[in-house]
């Protein structure tokens, strides 16, 4: 059995998707989409008046902001919705044409409130029908081999999927200048090396790149193509920091739970590292000391000492003299008298140290933020001078001159290091390109220049001079063919994946990406680039597909489609903030079957009930209290409810469905740990454990409300709590789609991968 403390520092891990959404990036997030059982009749959705063009939106300022919200107006603004004919025009009257442009060309820059405003009144006055602001539309030219869903048998406890999505297949990186999710940033002044995480991969550059230019030298890898993860000293498993005084390299081996040290800076690939400071593992044990630490992220050296985080556990390491053997005990430990919830980074110059948190315990503190110590600590458990909560935690480097820059909500530089909380920065660069919240973001400084890796926008970004100005832009970018180019988007990884599948189509939301991927036909290759790709104004949690009916649900949001969503229509219904006298508060998962309309509200911890799709006024016909309701299924004989933080699985039967009906639990703490996901799809009953890297399938579900073992697991079934990139072997598995003929299963958080399995005789 796994300790408490492992179950909950995974789950702090996890949060799954809310974890790292643009807008909020440590939530948590539930949902998923289902095959359409044969037997059930479709639904029709019914027509209402916010899906009827003629209808005009609601008179009035107060009308206009609920019709047109901020989310809406902000991307119309900014230019990341296609602007409606006279927009533009609209827009340039009321905050003037030069605001309008500088909006467009800094992508990220929030507008105010008023600018929102005269947006939403711009609408009202177009008659702009609120559906067709629902999503905007890119066909993408895409070839693929296409699946013939010819397939018979069962699935295979440990089989390996066949084809993967969402990358560019098994072990391959798309070459040496492909990031996924770049983190940790340093350099020596001549040197850059750059933490490529989900690559499992450092990357160095013998000289300082003046242009999108390829590293020299890969670490973690034999070569620039392949990105399997190991436990070897010549290996990686999802290295976030990296740090280097000129002559010793220190890297942050972060799923492997320890730090690997290079005593001389490696001149070839796939070099082993000289020195090893083993952490704890995977199977519990001790809490952090001077001789354990538990999932490092933060790493720092200037060549005498050495300082990691524990960021499981709660500490800080410090070795005062430069490790010379394996397994080195530390000699200072700071646990920030309690406070350190989940340190995060390491900024310090040898004089000073600041330490970036996740999840602090500063009482009347938000729980982001950082610790500062003004001096370098000397003793155990040194006190802090000063918490700094500053929504993300912060990290950066020193610039030669002494000036803090670090990175937050944005860039913050310093000239001189903060004497207190209330210190404020002498320039805060306006939020641009990657600058934002985010687990990778990282900086460092070669001279004059800064460089900042964006992961979330997969490259390096770099000034040749540090920023004197917030306007500043940067010159140039590393991974990217642009600046303002995500190879990301570019190559079609999404991130937080939930798919849906009827056999014939693929389709894959995202409530990080804030997308809907479209497959016109089931890919039969790795690395297919789907059709076409909605993009909204929300973050869609879960999707549902019946016949020929398709929903989307997140936040406060629905979407509905009439038939499959192949062809870029928009919606046929679109709810904002309620149906009836439904408030949504947190919408987490979306199912329908012949006979129900289900919304599960991770918020209001409630599953509304409908007959059939509702209109805007339709009240549900039941509630289902649920606490913790995520993702949904149903297959019109059974109701299957996710519960993430809860480990288990609620499944209801739908005939005679009352307030009162009392679930069959399956599962629960032990168990299972975390379950984003279930469903009952033709006949069976699939489940995702996913911290603990399995899926569970049964082959009858009445087996599985008799309390019988899974006849299948997917996943890790030697190696049960170690997430691990594979082709039998998950990180962190979120959603699936079962067609009856493909099993697709996504990865969240950590790993963006959409696996498909086959069953076989």
């Amino acid at each position: 059995m796994r300790s408490l403390p492992f179950i909950s520092a995974l789950l702090l891990a996890l949060l799954f998707a809310f974890a790292c959404r643009r807008e909020a990036p440590s939530t948590p997030s539930p949902s998923a989409p289902r095959a359409s059982p044969t037997s059930a009749p479709p639904l029709v959705a019914t027509p209402s008046p916010l899906s009827t063009p003629t209808t005009p939106p609601v008179a009035g300022l107060d009308g206009a902001r609920r019709t047109y919200p901020p989310d809406v107006t902000g991307r119309l603004l900014r230019g990341e919705l296609p602007p409606p004919q006279g927009f533009d025009a609209c827009a340039a009257e009321t905050i003037g044409l030069q605001r309008l442009d500088a909006l467009r060309s800094s992508p990220g820059t929030p507008p105010s409130g008023r600018e929102n405003d005269a947006a939403a009144l711009c609408l009202l006055r177009l008659g702009q029908p609120p559906q067709s602001m629902a999503a905007s539309v890119h066909l993408v030219p895409s070839t693929y081999k296409v699946a013939t869903g010819a397939t018979s048998g069962f699935f295979k406890t440990g089989q390996d999927a066949d084809i993967m999505l969402s990358g560019f297949g098994f072990n391959d990186t798309g070459g040496p200048l492909l990031f996924n999710h770049p983190s940790g940033i340093a350099t020596d002044g001549t040197r850059l090396f750059l933490a490529d995480t989900f690559n499992n991969r450092v990357l160095v550059w013998n000289t300082l790149p003046k242009g999108n230019v390829a590293p020299d030298l890969v670490l973690g890898q034999k070569d620039f193509r392949s990105n399997n993860p190991g436990t070897g000293r010549d290996q990686l498993d999802w290295p976030i920091s990296v740090a280097t005084d000129g002559t010793r390299l220190v890297v942050a081996d972060t799923n492997n739970y320890r730090i690997l040290i290079w005593d001389t800076l490696p001149t070839r690939n796939g070099q082993p590292a000289d020195l090893v400071l083993q952490g704890g593992g995977y199977d519990g044990g001790p809490g952090p000391s001077k001789s354990v630490f538990w999932w490092p992220w933060g790493v720092w050296t200037n060549g005498e000492k050495v300082v990691i985080t524990s960021t499981q556990g709660g500490a800080v390491l410090i070795w005062n003299q430069f490790p010379t053997k394996d397994n080195q005990p530390a000699d200072i430990l700071l646990r920030g008298g309690g406070k350190l919830g989940t340190p995060r980074h390491v900024t310090s110059d040898g004089n000073s140290l600041i330490v970036g948190d996740h999840n602090a315990r500063v009482e009347g503190q938000p729980p982001t933020g950082a610790f500062f110590w003004k001096t370098f600590p000397t003793a155990d458990d040194q006190p802090f001078d000063f918490y700094k909560g500053t929504g993300p935690w912060l990290r950066g480097t020193f610039a030669p001159d002494g000036k803090l820059i670090i990175m937050g909500a944005t860039l913050f530089i310093w000239n001189t290091f903060p004497q207190d909380e209330k210190d404020a920065p002498d320039l805060t660069l306006a939020p641009a390109l990657c600058f934002g919240p985010g687990d990778y973001e990282s900086v460092a400084v070669a001279g004059n220049s800064l460089y900042v890796s964006c992961g979330n926008g997969n490259k390096v970004v770099v000034y040749r001079s540090i920023p004197t100005r917030p306007d500043q832009p940067p010159d140039f970018a590393i991974g990217s063919p642009d600046l303002k180019t995500s190879t990301l988007e570019t190559n079609f990884i999404v991130q937080n994946g939930v798919p849906a599948s009827n056999g014939k189509s693929l389709f894959v939301s995202s409530d990080f990406d804030r997308k809907l991927y479209v497959w016109k036909h089931l890919p039969d290759e790795s690395g297919a680039h789907p059709d076409i790709v909605y993009s909204f104004d929300f973050g869609p949690m879960d999707n549902a597909l019946l016949g020929d009916t398709f929903a989307l649900a997140g936040g406060q949001t629905v979407l509905v489609w009439n038939e499959p969503p192949t062809s870029g229509k928009s919606p046929d219904l679109v709810f904002k903030d309620r149906i009836g006298s439904v408030q949504f508060q947190q919408l987490a998962g979306v199912a329908m079957d012949g006979t129900y309309f289900y919304l599960g509200d991770n918020g209001a911890g409630k599953v509304y009930v409908w007959k059939g799709v509702p209109g805007p006024d339709s009240e549900p016909a039941l509630v289902l209290a649920v606490p913790a309701a995520s993702r949904l299924s149903s297959d019109g004989k059974y109701l299957a409810v996710a519960t993430v933080f809860e480990h288990k699985a609620l499944i209801y039967p739908v005939e005679g469905l009352t307030a009162a009906t009392k679930p069959v639990v399956i599962g629960g703490p032990g168990k299972f740990n975390g379950v984003p996901d279930v469903a009952v799809s033709h006949g069976h009953l699939f489940l995702v454990d996913g911290g603990f890297n399995r899926v569970f399938i049964w082959r009858n579900v009445q087996d599985a409300l008799a309390g019988k073992e899974a006849d299948v697991i997917l996943g890790a079934n030697q190696h049960k709590y170690r997430p691990e990139l594979g082709r039998n072997t998950f990180f962190l598995p979120y959603a699936f789609s079962f067609d009856g003929a493909y099993l697709w299963v996504a990865e969240v958080k950590f790993s963006n991968r959409i696996l498909r399995f086959s069953p076989s005789p």
